[in-house]
């Protein structure tokens, strides 16, 4: 980064609460189906918590911009970090009176924080310069690179801490929560110039998608993240269900969360170098190779290439398409823009959630034809956004 002073500060600020804050996200992830199949009622809607951690971020993402566009950075930030320790309080009182639907209403609360993660990428670029927008949006994604490696070790250094399982987990969580307000006092973005009179929350989105760089960034961006979570959601239940151990579902997914955020110290520079159309094709490149490899066999070495190829996709095409999409826009309709986008990003990541719960618990077909299904359905998908790429990158620019 080489702008001012408080640029680089804030960037700093976005990149430790991405590490510290954005480990809840881990825990909620490996903890969630667990405790959910120990307190459901029935094995279908064990995951049932996670796809509700999703759909409270797509609901939460078009009312948390607004606020931030009329409140600033800062407090949306801070109202997050109190819905997320919320929400993890109701998922300890779930657990400690074992009652799952009790549990699974802190999973929209908890929500309502993935969704303010998702915006410390934009919040990255409000003060950047058009060449460093790119190194900020990927060093705040870089990270989730410590994110990954903290949540888990939340996970085993509260295992077992209290009878009932995962509740001094959650508790935790609510500890991470708290260093959002210490965290955030030392952010210095200032608030957006409001709409004109009479704009209302600005463009309607019929009217946003008619901006082709817009409309294709969205496209993109959803659907690389919600492939990524498609596979990712159905690997554990695939790898358990060829007969490996649950420690290897765990090291492929240690090595997919690797894959996804490491490309983040350097994707910033290939953006600035080759364009982000180019690297989102790249990154729709990889997530078609990631379905090949799980295709081709069920090894454990096909899992681990599917999962790194799959984690790599998500970077080059969800960083990629954050880029095309901050320059699509004015810094006036940030809010509403990125509220939007982010609200169809995590509906798609929602969609994908229970798609995939329901090919790999609900069918009961073989667990290996439930994977190839899942892998499958990732082809229409990867046409629908690369055929709109291709389009975009074919078209002649508009001047303006």
């Amino acid at each position: 980064m080489h702008g001012p002073r408080r640029n680089r500060r804030n960037v700093a600020v976005l990149v430790a609460a991405q590490a510290i804050l954005g480990a809840q996200m881990s825990v909620n992830f490996i903890v969630g189906g667990l405790a959910g199949q120990i307190l459901a009622p029935h094995p279908c809607i064990a995951t049932l918590p996670l796809s509700m951690i999703v759909l409270g971020s797509a609901l939460s993402a078009r009312p948390l911009a607004r606020f931030m566009q009329d409140r600033g950075r800062q407090a949306g930030f801070m109202l997050a970090v109190l819905a997320g320790g919320l929400g993890a309080a109701l998922a300890a009182w779930g657990l400690s009176a074992g009652s799952f639907w009790l549990f699974a209403a802190g999973a929209p609360l908890a929500g309502i924080y993935m969704s303010a993660q998702g915006f410390y990428r934009f919040a990255a670029t409000d003060m950047a310069s058009d060449d460093d927008a790119p190194r900020a949006i990927s060093w705040v994604m870089a990270g989730g690179l410590a994110a990954a490696i903290i949540g888990p070790a939340v996970v085993r250094a509260t295992d077992g801490l209290t009878a009932v399982p995962f509740l001094a987990t959650y508790v935790a969580v609510i500890g991470l929560n708290a260093v959002g307000p210490v965290l955030f006092a030392f952010l210095d973005i200032p608030k957006p110039a409001p709409l004109a009179r009479g704009a209302g929350g600005g463009p309607a989105l019929p009217t946003l998608l008619r901006r082709p760089a817009l409309a294709v960034a969205m496209i993109c961006g959803t659907v690389a993240y919600a492939l990524m979570n498609l596979v990712m959601t159905s690997t554990p239940l695939a790898v358990v269900g060829c007969g490996f151990a649950p420690r290897d579902a765990a090291n492929i997914v240690s090595a997919h969360v690797l894959a996804m955020f490491a490309p983040s110290f350097f994707i910033g520079h290939l953006i600035a170098r080759f364009g982000a159309e180019r690297i989102v094709a790249v990154g729709l490149v990889l997530l078609a190779l990631a379905g090949a490899a799980a295709l081709s066999g069920v090894q454990l070495t096909n899992f681990f290439a599917a999962l790194v190829l799959l984690g790599t996709g998500w970077n080059f095409g969800y960083i990629g398409a954050t880029a095309m999409l901050t320059r699509a826009h004015t810094p006036q309709e940030r809010g509403h823009v990125q509220g939007l986008n982010d609200a169809v990003v995590f509906g798609g990541v929602f969609l994908a959630s229970l798609s995939s719960g329901g090919l790999m618990n609900c069918s009961g077909g073989p667990v290996v034809a439930g994977w190839n299904a899942v892998n499958l359905s990732m082809l229409p998908f990867l046409v629908l956004a690369g055929g709109a790429l291709i389009w975009l990158m074919l078209r002649p620019r508009d001047p303006a």
